[in-house]
């Protein structure tokens, strides 16, 4: 931001999270001029006969510069509750509890009889100062963590009234704040669609990604192979040489293994002891390194659990994706793993690595996907995964397409993590400026 002056001077604002204001800004309690009005409770019956279902935001509906009109609820209400909590285009709502402070402003005419509940708070301009200043000013909070000070993160979180009635504003002169706001919208604009610009370019990098695995594990490297048809619907056509086999029949030898996790329940954990891995620890082709819960070795025995060692290849069985799969590395301790997940040590004729690639395909996952039962959580049994045939070529060929693959997936997962650091420092770059901006550390009048 170093194209940006500062301005000719400045004073101590006297609050610690602004720090110096330009000399001819004041600063003032939001309540003074702006009207601040918390929502109403939650009402799940009619309490007279004039009341009628209207509908209400939450604190889900409102997100950073966005209303989310797709999930609107109903709750019963008076007329004088429609009128007192009413919501107009133009209003600022904010989040009182949750990710507080959370603000966007509704820019589209609501839903007729729209008002908020108590979980948000209404902002309304009493005067020439407009809202989008206290929207930015809570981005600033919400980048900067000073929001957490100021509600005392060590309790549970509310921007109360009273916290969002006293909050000191730093506030320039009217038309200079209107000025400030106009090059804000500008500049985050630019920035917003530079992000989704990126985010676009790694959704083709992504999906580019999954068609070379699928393709591979499927079809092959070599494009002018004979093909014939698999006789399995999900795989269609295949390399001639190819052969089809149910899955559980890939762990035939004797240190081969196609076995369900322990029932591990949440008294079995302990701090220490042997590492114990869920379903949340299988990634889309890669282990993901989370959670610290352990075992004991009395536990590991009553139970009579399967280790996991390094290698193993644990396929989950709950969404999302069902079926992911990935390869265990050397955890460096005795490891156990989660009945939702298979434990999978695949005959010496297959390879390790091709076969969680061919579980990475999109085709493997619209199939498991598809024979996925569950009112409340979509899991695959052990035994119709078990039965899903796949087709495998050789070893030699499985290692060359595993090889090939490690290849081109790493050119692209690095082409992917450049285009996330950029959206990252993008993103940065917009919270700084924003902060710059209603801190008044950058002189925006004038700027066009």
């Amino acid at each position: 931001m170093s194209q940006y002056k500062a301005y000719p001077a400045y004073k101590d604002s006297g609050v610690e999270w602004i720090g110096q204001v330009p000399e001819h800004w004041k600063i003032a309690p939001v309540k003074y001029h702006y009207d601040a009005r918390l929502g109403k409770m939650i009402q799940p019956a009619a309490v007279s006969d004039r009341d009628i279902e209207v509908p209400y935001h939450r604190a889900q509906t409102v997100q950073w510069e966005r209303i989310v009109e797709s999930d609107i609820k109903e709750m019963w209400a008076s007329p004088r509750d429609i009128e007192q909590f009413s919501v107009s285009e133009g209003d600022l709502l904010i989040c009182e509890g949750g990710d507080v402070c959370r603000a966007a402003i509704v820019k589209q005419p609501p839903e007729k009889n729209m008002i908020f509940q108590k979980s948000i708070h209404r902002i309304r301009s009493k005067g020439e100062y407009g809202v989008g200043w206290v929207m930015r000013l809570m981005q600033h909070l919400r980048s900067s963590e000073w929001i957490d000070v100021l509600c005392n993160k060590n309790t549970i979180v509310h921007f109360t009234s009273d916290k969002l009635g006293s909050l000191e504003c730093p506030l320039p002169p009217p038309d200079e704040q209107a000025s400030i706001a106009a090059a804000l919208d500008r500049e985050t604009a630019r920035i917003d669609a530079l992000i989704q610009k990126k985010t676009r370019f790694i959704e083709l990098l992504k999906e580019k990604r999954q068609a070379l695995i699928t393709h591979a594990v499927t079809k092959g490297l070599d494009p002018n192979v004979k093909m014939k048809d698999s006789g399995v619907e999900w795989l269609g056509e295949v390399p001639e040489h190819w052969s089809s086999v149910p899955i559980k029949y890939m762990a035939l030898e004797r240190n081969s293994l196609f076995l369900d996790g322990d029932w591990i329940e949440s008294k079995d954990i302990s701090t220490d002891g042997i590492r114990y891995i869920t379903t949340g620890n299988v990634g889309e082709g890669v282990y993901k390194e989370q959670g610290s819960g352990f075992i004991s070795e009395e536990t590991f025995h009553a139970l009579g659990c399967t280790e996991v060692y390094g290698g193993d290849v644990l396929v989950s069985r709950l969404n999302n994706p069902i079926g992911r799969a990935c390869m265990v590395p050397d955890l460096g301790v005795r490891v156990v793993t989660s009945v939702d997940n298979v434990i999978f040590r695949p005959d010496s004729k297959f390879n390790k690595k091709f076969i969680v690639y061919l579980f990475s395909s999109e085709e493997y996952f619209k199939h498991t996907s598809n024979l996925a039962r569950g009112a409340t959580m979509q899991r695959i049994s052990r035994g119709l995964l078990g039965n899903i045939r796949v087709a495998t070529p050789s070893i030699e060929e499985q290692t060359q397409i595993a090889r090939f693959l490690d290849h081109e997936t790493a050119r692209i997962d690095a082409l992917i993590g450049k285009a996330e650091q950029s959206i990252t420092l993008l993103k940065e770059r917009r919270a700084a400026f924003i902060t710059a901006a209603v801190t008044g550390q950058i002189d925006l009048r004038g700027e066009q």
